[in-house]
Formats: structure tokens, C-alpha cells, sequence
């Protein structure tokens, strides 16, 4: 798993986005459990959306793009989503989005020179995360794969899935740097979504105030809303 160290190695890194089952202990540096964002139920305590998807929602149309904007206490990341980088996942988020799921969750995992990641809204919804289980959870379903055409790096947008095929959900993440783009592209199966056109210094702010991998106070998303550019 991810640890402090300036110099982390690949696999390492890559095991800090891929998800395993539900109670496994990848052994992260931070003690908790390996994000995790698998088809689970989302009752949780604190689950608070409804109207949100129950399966894979419609893909992005082909061309479109949406305006997604992050508030938190340290101020907004907007997002730009693009349908043409991965129309089915872009779809999904921009829909989980719509629907509130993201509203409270917290960015649960940073790792400095590489991401931020949340989108836990079955464990991480703020004021009831759940320290055990916030990186394990989903929104009930998970989507199809799709290949990854653009290069990742600072300020792109992408989703957390698992070592399995078609095993994407809710959780995404943002690269904090171009030097992440080597761990990225040995793996190249986290579907980019878009970028930060935005706040990249909100998404700095959030790394500086994390006291470890799985923070202790991770920052809320306040109120994620979607609009047409």
C-alpha cells in the first residue's frame, strides 16, 4: 500500500486506487482498509440520496461535456467532464452526481504526489463516516470498462475500480501531479473522466491538511453540483 515515503513504489501506489473485497487489509500505511468500491448496498448509517442510480446509468452522449463543481470548506474544484474520454463512466459520475450521492463524502484517501480520492458515499458520508469501512464502499452496482485513450496527469479526473474487470463505481480520484503518470499508465485501466479546470489549489489545500493517507479529519464535499458548460 501507499506509504509517506517521497519515493513510493508502482505497486504501492496502484494498490491505494484498486479495490478488493469489502473487509480486506491491504496493510495501507494509514492502518485502514484498501479503497475499496465495489457493488455494495448503500444503507450505511448516514446514506442519505435518493432517485440516485440502482444500475448503470446512460452513457455520457457523444460530444457533451458537463460542468461538475466540488465545494468544500477549502473551497471549490471545478470539474470539467468530458462524455468523448469515457462516455459511460463520465455518464455514471455526472448521474451519481446529479442525484446528491456525492453531497457530505469525504476525500478519504491523499497521498501527496500522487491523488486525492472519495466518492465513498456508503462509508464516508460526513457526519458518519465509518473509520473501519470509508474507502470500501459503493453506490449498488458497478459499470462496464472502457479503454483509456488520454494520458494522465496533474488536475485529470479518473475513477477508482478493482483488480476485476468491469468494477468501476462511485469512487474517483485526482492526480496531483504529472509525476503520477508513470504508476497510471502501468496499469492504464482507470478510465479518465476529465479535468480540473478549477481549484487546483483546493485539491492542494486538501493534501496539505491530510495527517496521513486516511486522514483523520478528511474534507467534506459540501455540495457537488452539475451544470451544461
Amino acid at each position: 500500500m501507499i506509504t509517506r515515503r517521497s519515493t513510493p513504489n508502482l505497486a504501492a501506489l496502484l494498490a491505494s486506487l484498486l479495490v478488493v473485497a469489502a473487509c480486506t487489509d491491504l496493510g495501507g500505511s494509514g492502518g485502514g482498509p484498501a479503497p475499496t468500491d465495489a457493488a455494495a448496498s448503500p444503507t450505511a448509517a448516514g446514506f442519505a440520496p435518493t432517485g440516485c442510480p440502482t444500475d448503470q446509468p446512460a452513457a455520457l452522449p457523444a460530444g457533451q461535456t458537463r460542468t461538475v463543481a466540488i465545494a468544500t470548506d477549502l473551497g471549490t474544484l471545478e470539474l470539467r467532464i468530458e462524455a468523448d474520454l469515457s462516455p459511460i463512466a463520465a455518464g455514471n459520475f455526472v448521474a451519481l452526481a446529479e442525484c446528491g450521492w456525492y453531497d457530505g463524502v469525504v476525500f478519504h484517501r491523499v497521498v501527496p504526489g500522487f491523488v486525492i480520492q472519495g466518492g465513498d458515499g456508503e462509508n464516508g458520508r460526513s457526519p458518519n463516516v465509518n473509520p473501519a469501512l470509508v474507502g470500501t464502499g459503493g453506490p449498488g452496482y458497478t459499470i462496464t470498462d472502457e479503454l483509456v485513450s488520454a494520458p494522465y496527469g496533474r488536475g485529470v479526473v479518473a475513477m477508482a475500480r478493482t483488480s476485476q474487470p468491469d468494477s468501476v463505481g462511485s469512487q474517483f480520484f485526482i492526480v496531483l501531479d504529472d509525476a503520477a503518470r508513470e504508476a497510471l499508465v502501468s496499469a492504464n485501466t482507470y478510465q479518465i473522466i476529465g479535468t480540473v479546470t478549477s481549484g487546483m489549489e483546493v485539491a492542494d489545500a486538501i493534501t496539505a491538511a491530510a495527517d496521513a493517507e486516511i486522514p483523520t479529519l478528511p474534507i467534506v464535499m459540501t455540495d457537488v453540483t452539475v451544470s451544461n458548460p
